[in-house]
């Protein structure tokens, strides 16, 4: 199985740790509206639809491993639940829904579905430059 990213182009505009006062378990990843987000590996998508948590339209894919991605505040959602993606499928279309203060993908990993990681280390250690 390979894993990739989920964005050809972007800027690292927040990091995974403490911001603002509280844990920020993610990578925030700025790009254009519309920017094409892709499956990091083959799995099934376990959640497609708006999140009243503040993460607008968000996606969560359950990968081979029992890994599991959250990428948020998409423009528009092209996969639904239970649909089988493959590594760089095209899941969504970044843009800054939910409680966004710019167009980004919020990105959380979440080995075995348990406490987020930071995504940047991890996906290194699968051989994915994030």
């Amino acid at each position: 199985h390979r894993w990739v990213t989920p964005l050809a182009g972007y800027t690292l505009t927040s990091g995974f740790g403490w911001r603002w006062g509280k844990m920020h378990p993610a990578q925030d990843l700025a790009c254009p509206v519309g920017t094409p987000v892709h499956a990091l590996s083959s799995g099934t998508v376990i959640f497609a639809g708006w999140s009243n948590e503040g993460y607008g339209n968000f996606v969560k894919i359950r990968y081979w491993d029992g890994t599991v991605s959250w990428m948020a505040h998409n423009s528009r959602l092209l996969v639904s639940v239970g649909e089988a993606v493959s590594p760089g499928q095209k899941v969504a279309y970044s843009g800054s829904t939910g409680n966004s203060t710019g167009p980004h993908v919020h990105l959380e990993i979440h080995p075995d579905d348990g406490a987020a990681v930071a995504p940047r280390t991890w996906l290194a250690n699968r051989g994915v430059n994030l």
